[in-house]
């Protein structure tokens, strides 16, 4: 269980980025009030919550329903991952774990920003869901096991809102740098553990045998 609480807090930890969503909420809500920034903060963890807690459960019904099997799935998120490894090991922006341009802009023009871009993709986006969904699998419908990762998610998002509702204090003593610097070490234990996802897969599909 221990193993199962350390690999889900990098994952959820690297793939939620409560460090790198600090700078972007700050500068999303410039010239906002304290008032503003608090609740746009705490709307917008809890429709992430509530979006990830509802793909935990019913991620697994869905791939079923597509006829999508687990280790294709697996294998599938690895290399999507590690996509996002490499990106934040090149410190590079991505649609993955961030907005792009055109949504950016877009989110400047609006008063409401805690469904988008905040909630998704900020902090539910693609990386996020399928590390969740990932994980879940890992516990192969253990209670226990599954109590223990939703555990963990529960944390990442109390220490993403925690960042959110400091994020002009944390953007001002990290900077762009150690923000860069936090990403790329994070990066590259993501991109060990993205690799462990398809080496997974691809034993568990039967295509070669241990």
């Amino acid at each position: 269980m221990l193993d199962l609480a350390l690999t889900s807090a990098v994952a959820l930890l690297v793939t939620i980025d409560p460090i790198g969503t600090g700078p972007v909420f700050a500068a999303l809500t410039r010239g906002s009030d304290d008032a503003h920034r608090r609740r746009m903060a705490v709307k917008g963890v809890l429709i992430a919550a509530g979006i990830l807690f509802v793909f935990a459960f019913a991620g697994n019904f869905l791939l079923r329903a597509l006829g999508i099997g687990f280790p294709a799935f697996r294998i599938a998120g690895g290399i999507l991952l590690l996509l996002l490894a490499i990106d934040m090991a090149f410190a590079r922006p991505s649609g993955l774990r961030s907005t792009t341009e055109p949504e950016q802009e877009e989110a400047t023009h609006k008063e409401d920003i805690s469904v988008f871009p905040l909630a998704i993709p900020l902090i539910a986006g693609p990386g996020a869901l399928t590390s969740l969904l990932l994980l879940m699998g890992r516990t192969d419908g253990d209670p226990l096991g599954q109590a223990v990762v939703l555990g963990v998610l529960a944390l990442v998002l109390l220490a993403n809102l925690a960042v959110l509702l400091a994020a002009g204090k944390v953007t001002k003593l990290m900077g762009v740098t150690g923000v860069n610097v936090v990403n790329r070490i994070l990066g590259i234990l993501l991109a060990a553990l993205a690799c462990q996802f398809v080496i997974d897969g691809i034993l568990e599909s039967g295509i070669v045998n241990t």
